[in-house]
C-alpha cells in the first residue's frame, strides 16, 4: 500500500531489535509501525529510535485504546485500516493539514 502511494519502503521488520537496527540502517523519513511486534514491540522500538534522532512516526495496531494509553499524543491508525486513513495519518505525522 506505501509503495502504491507513492513512498518508498527501505525495510519491513518483524522485532523490535530488527526496527531499531532498519532505522539506524536505513535513515529513513517516516517510521510506520505495527504497535505489537514478534519479540519486544513498536512503542518500544520508537522510543529508541527517537533516542537518536526524531522521525515521524505512525502506529498502527489492533488495539488503538492501548498505544494511546502508553503514548496519549501518538497517531494511531486501528487496524484494518484503508489508504486513505494511512494518508491522513502519515499527513498528520508530518505536520500537514
Amino acid at each position: 500500500m506505501l509503495e502504491i502511494m507513492g513512498h518508498e519502503v527501505c525495510a519491513i521488520e518483524v522485532t523490535e531489535a530488527g526496527a531499531v537496527s532498519a532505522a539506524a540502517r536505513c535513515k529513513p523519513n517516516l517510521l510506520i509501525v505495527d504497535a505489537q511486534l514478534c519479540q519486544g514491540n513498536g512503542i518500544s522500538a520508537v522510543d529508541t529510535i527517537l533516542a537518536q534522532s526524531f522521525i515521524p512516526h505512525v502506529f498502527v495496531s489492533g488495539n488503538r485504546r492501548g498505544v494511546l494509553m502508553v503514548r496519549p499524543k501518538s497517531i494511531v491508525i486501528e487496524k484494518p485500516f484503508t489508504e486513505a486513513a494511512l494518508a491522513d495519518g502519515i499527513a498528520r505525522a508530518r505536520g500537514m493539514p
